[in-house]
C-alpha cells in the first residue's frame, strides 16, 4: 500500500516538474505584450490670427490650442482642444480642476471621463450664455477630445467645431447629442456627414448644441481632425481627410489643412489639430 501510494506521489511530482518546464518554456516563446498606453500618440496644430474691424479700431482675435499628457496610475491620458476666444480655458480649467487633479484609479477614469467631459461643456455654456443674455446670440465654439491608454476616445464638440476621425481613408463624424429636457433623458441621433453632407452637420451645431460620444480606437483608426468652423464652411469631411491622409507629420498636416482654407477665403477663425495613431 505504502508503495503504490509513493508510486502516485512519484507520478505527480514528475507530472508537476513537465508542466512547469512547458508553461516556462512557452512564456519564452510568447512575444511580451506591448502595453496599450504605449501606443504612439502624435500631434501637430496650426491657429491663424483672424483680423476684425470693431469700433473703428482693427484687433486680432484667434483660437488657443490645449495639447496636456496625464499618467493617472496606470493610465495615460491625452487631452487635445482647441476654444475659440469665448471659451477660452474655462473647459481645461474645469476638467484639471475636477478630473486631473483627482489622481483617479484606472476604473474610475474608464468610467467618468464621458460625464466630466459633459459636465465640463454643460457648465461653460451655462455660464456663457448667462453672461451674454442680453445679446441676441451667444455662439461659441471648441472642440476636445481624450486619449485613453491609446484605446479610447471621449469626443466633445460645441458649435460649428468639429472632430473628424479618418477610419481607413473614409471620414467620421458619429455624433451622440446631448439635449437637456424636462426628463432629462438621453437623446440619441447617430448619422455620418459624409454621407449626409455638411448642411445636416452645421444645422445640428450651429446653436451651441453639445455633442459628445466615445468610441474604441481600432487598427483602422489612422487620425483625427480637431478644426473650428473656419475649416469646415470651406470644405467637406471627406475633402479635409483627402486632403491630408498621405502627410505622416501631423504638423505639415495641420499647416496644409490651414493654408487651404486660407486660400478658399475662408471668413472665420481657422485653427486645427491633427491627431495621428501609429
Amino acid at each position: 500500500m505504502r508503495i503504490r501510494h509513493l508510486h502516485l506521489k512519484l507520478k505527480a511530482f514528475r507530472l508537476r516538474r513537465f508542466l512547469l518546464r512547458f508553461l516556462g518554456r512557452k512564456r519564452r516563446l510568447m512575444p511580451a505584450k506591448k502595453p496599450s498606453w504605449m501606443t504612439p500618440v502624435t500631434h501637430g496644430y496650426q491657429v491663424v490670427e483672424h483680423h476684425m474691424i470693431k469700433d473703428g479700431s482693427d484687433y486680432s482675435d484667434f483660437d488657443s490650442v490645449v495639447v496636456q499628457r496625464e499618467q493617472m496610475d496606470q493610465t495615460e491620458l491625452w487631452y487635445f482642444g482647441i476654444f475659440d476666444p469665448l471659451v477660452g480655458d474655462k473647459v481645461t480649467k474645469y476638467m484639471q480642476s475636477y478630473f486631473f487633479a483627482k489622481k483617479l484609479q484606472e476604473a474610475q477614469i474608464w468610467r467618468k471621463s464621458k460625464e466630466m467631459m459633459k459636465r465640463a461643456y454643460l457648465g461653460v455654456r451655462a455660464k456663457m450664455r448667462e453672461e451674454h443674455r442680453y445679446e441676441e446670440t451667444c455662439r461659441m465654439g471648441s472642440a476636445s477630445v481624450m486619449v485613453i491608454n491609446g484605446e479610447k476616445l471621449v469626443i466633445a464638440n460645441i458649435g460649428n467645431y468639429r472632430v473628424v476621425v479618418c477610419k481607413d481613408g473614409m471620414a467620421h463624424q458619429k455624433t451622440d447629442t446631448y439635449q437637456q429636457s424636462a426628463k432629462r433623458h438621453w437623446s440619441r441621433r447617430i448619422f455620418s456627414a459624409y454621407e449626409s453632407g455638411n448642411a445636416v452637420a452645421n444645422r445640428q451645431s450651429s446653436s451651441s448644441e453639445l455633442v459628445i460620444r466615445s468610441e474604441s480606437i481600432d487598427s483602422d483608426t489612422e487620425f483625427l481632425i480637431l478644426a473650428s468652423n473656419g475649416i469646415w464652411e470651406v470644405m467637406k469631411n471627406q475633402e479635409a481627410v483627402n486632403l491630408i491622409s498621405h502627410i505622416e507629420d501631423p504638423q505639415e498636416a495641420a499647416e496644409c489643412l490651414a493654408n487651404e482654407a486660407l486660400n478658399r477665403m475662408s471668413k472665420s477663425n481657422i485653427s486645427c489639430l491633427i491627431i495621428r495613431f501609429d
